[in-house]
């Protein structure tokens, strides 16, 4: 499995049998120009979305005639399986800004986390419930989601084998995010890739949980 960070909270993963996933694609130019990752030109089969703002919910951004997922439940899509968990943006129960969908992406024998704009920290039922983990895209930059506190204490329950900061503050983001070097303080094994993408295969996970820190591809 290849995964591409494409920026803010959008990615493209690519199955060893060529299934194209991208998660959250973001609206180029959109809250006013404070969005200024570029525009995806790849196509893909599946779009997942966890909630319905501009900046995670731009599906017609995304190139060929793409299955586009929004709600709970669980779909099975050629040698995709994918499920979800109910979760807040924000720690307020949803009154602050509403709900965020947590969804799990079941292929080569792996499974992607994507936790959108979560909002608060994961309680041991909604951690029971997203089971094994081995790759982990978390928002780390504060405002809108949980912060570098909050992130660090979702990867130390869920316990992936890798860990990958998305949402912070980039040269490309107009938001009040905190940089992803917050998240990275005092974290021992911490890996910057010089470029965009990795491969991920079950035989080569790394033991403990790594942080991988990706460079926007858009």
């Amino acid at each position: 499995m290849k995964i591409k960070f494409l920026g803010h909270a959008a990615f493209l993963i690519t199955t060893s049998a060529g299934t194209k996933i991208v998660t959250d694609p973001y609206e180029p130019g959109g809250f006013g120009g404070s969005i200024r990752y570029g525009r995806l030109t790849e196509p893909a089969d599946i779009v997942i979305i966890s909630h319905e703002h501009a900046d995670h919910n731009f599906a017609k951004m995304v190139p060929g005639r793409p299955r586009v997922i929004r709600g709970l439940g669980e779909e099975a899509i050629k040698d995709v399986k994918l499920r979800s968990l109910a979760t807040y943006h924000d720690a307020s129960g949803g009154a602050e800004r509403g709900e965020n969908i947590v969804r799990v992406i079941e292929a080569d024998e792996l499974a992607v986390c994507h936790l959108g704009d979560l909002g608060h920290t994961l309680s041991a039922e909604e951690v029971a419930a997203l089971g094994r983990i081995d790759v982990l895209m978390v928002p780390v930059g504060g405002t809108f989601t949980i912060d570098a506190e909050g992130a660090t204490a979702v990867v130390s329950r869920l316990r992936p084998h890798i860990a990958i900061p998305m949402h912070y503050r980039t040269e490309k983001v107009g938001f009040n995010l905190s940089s992803v070097d917050n998240f990275l303080a005092g974290k021992p094994r911490v890996r910057r890739v010089e470029g965009c993408e990795i491969e991920v295969t079950k035989a080569t996970l790394p033991e403990p949980t790594e942080v991988v820190v990706l460079k926007p591809a858009l």
